[in-house]
């Protein structure tokens, strides 16, 4: 972490996770593609249900993000035993995550869909989806906590084997449930449900093996375990930012899936492939991000401020060249695309003209993402939180309505773009800040080594 040149470690720790996540990514999109064979509205309901699986998502990815900083942070102070201690808060925390999630995937999911749409298919699709994900959530709050573990010490070639095989086992289950094959049933929606949560499950099983096996570094003993308050603490002063700055999301999609019904059900459709083109082009970069994340937290803290610059600075450029990539695709392609879904002409009227709009974005949002990451590493994740809030709650939610008002569904999506420039705005000003305050006193520390 603290020696090995700053571009080949950020690769060799980026990289299996960026394969990882595209891996993610593809079966995220496998299984869209697969429920747009039931129909259109079953499609509709997979991506009504995004708000509740984004909320569970960034309650686990958030805390997994504080426990990551602050076990990297404490190895790289040599402070072991508090390493450990974090790891087993870790843990007690997701626990205690997924229990909630659980109660509220089999207690609310009607009610969920009820309140978006009164399309009764929508809503009988959407609950049986959620019930199931929900309900057997214990799969990927567990996953991603001890996924969390291994790349804090550098393993991250093991969770590139936990998130590819929980994928490839979601994308080998989704068509043999979701239409029956051989001995299985045909279970529909809930066959892709069924096969998204058996995949979380075996990724966790693997994760938890490879810790207790291969990860010497953290040593966790649950016996007599008490929870620690100060460790709780510092765990959610980084990942409590990330909680809310990744919910932020869910409440923007809600608003959004409301906007969009109001002109008809198949934007809302075509909201849904958007989400999930977008994953598979922002996934890559949040594996980089994992990558990066645990270097600039130990760099900063054994004092190594031109190291931790140089990994930023190099995952910007990284994130970029990705966005810039995906831009072209969907700018070039967007009917095919589409096609993959099964679109109508319908959606294919509306989706072409939605995605060329929303992807202009991208030019500017692989740095923001890259400079979000970096406030959280360095503990200065409200300012993550401030630019999310700003982008999806205090921009883009106001100027999709107001563009509403129009009455023109394709003048709607350029709200993404307008949102995304006021968040490059915010992301230079913090991070020039975060420069000053943070890193800049490392570099003038007398006698600190920068290697």
């Amino acid at each position: 972490m603290g020696v090995m040149p700053v571009g080949r470690l950020l690769f060799s720790m980026s990289l299996p996770m960026m394969i990882s996540m595209l891996i993610q990514a593809l079966y995220n999109v496998v299984d869209s593609i697969f429920v747009s064979q039931i129909s259109e509205n079953a499609l509709s309901a997979v991506s009504l249900a995004f708000p509740f699986q984004n909320l569970m998502i960034s309650v686990a990815v958030g805390t997994g993000v504080g426990v990551n900083a602050l076990l990297s942070r404490s190895l790289g102070e040599r402070e072991f035993e508090r390493a450990n201690r974090t790891a087993e808060n870790g843990v007690f925390l997701a626990v205690l995550s997924l229990l909630v999630f659980t109660a509220v995937g089999l207690l609310c999911a009607r009610p969920f869909f009820a309140v978006q749409t009164d399309i009764e298919e929508i809503v009988e699709h959407g609950t049986v989806y959620m019930a199931i994900c929900g309900g057997a959530c214990f799969g990927i709050f567990l996953e991603i906590i001890f996924e969390r573990l291994l790349q804090a010490t550098g393993r991250t070639i093991y969770t590139m084997v936990t998130q590819g095989v929980g994928a490839v086992i979601n994308i080998v289950m989704d068509p043999v449930l979701i239409f029956g094959v051989g001995p299985f049933p045909e279970l529909g929606v809930a066959g892709a449900a069924i096969a998204t949560v058996l995949g979380q499950i075996v990724a966790a099983a693997l994760a938890i093996f490879f810790n207790a096996r291969f990860n010497p570094e953290i040593r966790m003993s649950f016996k007599g375990f008490r929870p620690s308050g100060a460790i709780i603490g510092r765990i959610y002063a980084v990942g409590l930012p990330s909680i809310l700055l990744t919910s932020i999301s869910s409440v923007m999609t809600f608003g959004m899936n409301k906007i969009l019904l109001s002109f008809t059900s198949t934007a809302a459709a075509v909201f849904g492939v958007y989400f999930k083109l977008q994953s598979f082009v922002f996934m890559p970069i949040f594996g980089l991000n994992n990558g990066m994340v645990p270097i600039v937290s130990y760099n900063y803290g054994a004092r190594k401020g031109a190291r931790l610059i140089k990994t930023v600075k190099l995952s910007i450029l990284t994130a970029v060249c990705i966005m810039l990539l995906g831009l072209a695709v969907i700018q070039i392609i967007p009917g095919p695309i589409l096609l993959l879904f099964n679109a109508s002409e319908d959606m294919l009227s509306i989706g072409v003209p939605a995605l060329r709009i929303i992807s202009i974005h991208f030019i500017l949002a692989g740095f923001c993402i890259v400079s979000s990451s970096t406030f959280q590493a360095l503990g200065s994740g409200l300012m993550s939180m401030v630019v999310s809030i700003v982008r999806q709650l205090v921009v883009l939610l106001p100027v999709a309505w107001l563009l509403s008002l129009s009455g023109r569904l394709e003048l709607v999506w350029w709200a993404f773009p307008i949102a995304e420039l006021a968040s490059v705005c915010l992301c230079s000003v913090f991070l020039r800040r975060t420069y000053r305050r943070t890193v800049l006193p490392l570099q003038q520390a007398p006698g600190v080594q920068q290697g």
